[in-house]
């Protein structure tokens, strides 16, 4: 077996171990399709800005997501532009909407006007 084969593999495990854990691979499905900033999934998951920062970072040095700045705030996507883009796509796939959790953020008006 070749150096690549096993790099591919191991690459490929690597990125199930990071959208094996529920809030990563929700974040992921979220930016599918639309952008959002820290504070939405601050908001989304009730969880701290530092560990939600935390999920991110991980997505983010994997290649999977890209940020955008605007002043404070970041804004994050699904990286297109990753040579993992394709593997991530037919995995979530398989995985349901989250945009329900977007719409939600809206009906509460805090669907990114928090952060302009």
């Amino acid at each position: 077996m070749s150096t690549k084969s096993i790099d591919s593999i191991e690459k490929a495990a690597q990125i199930l171990k990071l959208l094996g854990d529920k809030t990563r691979l929700s974040m992921v499905k979220l930016i599918e399709n639309n952008e959002c900033c820290v504070c939405e999934f601050v908001d989304i998951y009730q969880a701290s800005q530092p560990s939600i920062s935390q999920h991110l970072r991980k997505l983010r040095d994997a290649e999977l997501v890209k940020e955008r700045r605007k002043g404070q705030w970041v804004f994050y996507s699904l990286n297109k532009e990753s040579q993992y883009y394709e593997f991530v796509l037919g995995i979530l796939e398989s995985v349901p909407s989250q945009d329900e959790r977007l719409k939600e953020l809206e009906k509460q008006g805090l669907r990114i006007s928090c952060c302009e």
